[in-house]
């Protein structure tokens, strides 16, 4: 998964630029601090004017279905530089949704329409209501497709791990023990129970062991898909994780007879638990790619990141407190987009609106791209699930890439494109990070 020409993992390709460029000499030093300097600068000036997309389309006539609206992040440019070729087919999947669907169901007069009867071809609610389910079922097909297919592969691997693991070595030593994992399985299944039952008194033991189960196992697919898109695009489609495994644990506490409030909370403390799983699992692999670019050991990485991974959640329960006090959460000062989408898809899916065929069709259609091509049903998916001027701004990078390597050599790309697009991406992350600061402490 951490193979350089495999997953790129461009924020741990970034990340690793940064440390090695003290002993990699004065020039790739400049040359990222002077790229981070311009992409600070200019994401401060998106922040300070509140502008932070360009409308180009609208500028040469475009229509708005097709969405050409463009993102002013220099910080997307560099990871879409530093992707390269692997995140074409994200590219691909974009484009398809807007510059080909779209125009098509113009033309065929067939864009849906909302409850007054109007057309709906805004590029934001046609997302929302068709590409971004055909998305997520695209990249949970591409998983399900792709687990499928390397089953054997995953089989072996782990007899493999076994068998060193019996075996004193110093290939052995740098691994964690596979035990472990089963340890971290029954330890999951375990703790997501105990939130399950505790969440609300009609659960019991035995319904909780089955959404701990679901939430175990959807961990287990979710990461699969997480870990693709990150590597592929450093773009994480979390959030329609998360809403798939809420979806799926809504429905099974429907099935057991639950009452509607306590089958939301119940399915939301177990959702928000495998959420937070699901996050740090991809900030894992994110890390082994940084430390195996940098020739860290693996088990040293692991053991870092058990022993911090409990600080997280702590800090931003902390902020998220601090920021309810101060502005309130669902007010026009903290709107809370995520938690408002999640909250009426909730509404959606008590009152029987799942998106099922959507999410169905996605998945086939995934599912036959992964069989064509390993990985190619998550990353078009991709694609169709993420707003389209990232999308667009994205593309500009892969496209120096291309460039660059075929005019002035990989090794130019590599020695000099590389640093630069770390620059920008660490450039545009200092200051959002500021600007968060900025907000809590002034709260």
């Amino acid at each position: 998964m951490i193979d350089y020409e495999r997953l790129t993992y461009p924020g741990g390709v970034a990340v690793a630029t940064i440390l090695k460029s003290p002993g990699a000499g004065v020039r790739k030093a400049i040359i990222l601090l002077a790229a981070a300097l311009v992409s600070a600068g200019v994401h401060f000036g998106t922040i300070e004017t509140g502008v932070s997309n360009w409308n180009l389309g609208a500028l040469i006539g475009l229509p708005e279905y097709m969405n050409g609206t463009w993102y002013l992040s220099l910080m997307t440019i560099g990871v879409g530089f530093i992707a390269g070729r692997g995140g074409i087919a994200f590219i691909i999947g974009g484009f398809v949704a807007y510059w080909f669907l779209s125009p098509m169901l113009s033309a065929m007069g067939a864009f849906p329409l909302d409850a007054a009867g109007d057309t709906i071809n805004q590029p934001g609610p046609l997302r929302l209501l068709l590409y971004r389910p055909l998305g997520i079922g695209m990249l949970i097909g591409g998983a399900i497709m792709g687990v499928i297919l390397a089953s054997p592969l995953i089989v072996s691997a782990i007899k493999s791990m076994q068998k060193a693991a019996s075996v004193s070595s110093e290939a052995s030593n740098d691994e964690m023990p596979i035990r472990l994992l089963y340890f971290a399985i029954v330890g999951a299944v375990i703790l997501l129970c105990i939130m399950a039952v505790t969440s609300v008194e009609s659960v019991g033991l035995g319904r909780g062991i089955g959404m701990a189960l679901l939430g175990t196992l959807w961990i287990w697919m979710a990461g699969i898909i997480l870990s693709e898109a990150i590597g592929r695009t450093n773009w994480s489609p979390l959030s329609g994780m998360t809403l798939v495994g809420i979806t799926l644990l809504i429905v099974m506490t429907q099935a057991f007879g639950m009452g509607r409030d306590d089958s939301i909370i119940a399915a939301l403390m177990v959702g928000a638990a495998t959420c937070v799983a699901m996050s740090q699992a991809t900030d894992l692999m994110l890390d082994l790619k940084t430390g195996y670019l940098v020739g860290a050991t693996p088990r040293m990485q692991q053991i870092g990141q058990f022993a911090g991974a409990w600080l997280g959640p702590i800090v931003v329960i902390g902020v998220i407190f601090i920021l309810n006090e101060s502005h309130g959460l669902g007010s026009d000062k903290l709107p809370a987009p995520q938690a408002q989408a999640l909250a009426s898809t909730i509404d959606g899916i008590m009152g029987g609106d799942v998106p099922t065929q959507k999410y169905a069709a996605g998945a086939v259609l995934g599912g036959i791209l992964s069989a064509v091509m390993g990985g190619l049903g998550i990353t078009v998916g991709l694609g169709f699930y993420l707003p389209f001027n990232i999308v667009l701004t994205y593309s500009l990078g892969t496209l120096g890439r291309e460039l660059t390597d075929r005019f002035k050599g990989k090794t130019w790309s590599e020695e000099i494109g590389i640093p630069v697009a770390a620059g920008l991406i660490v450039g545009e992350a200092l200051v959002g990070v500021g600007d968060a600061l900025r907000i809590v402490l002034t709260s």
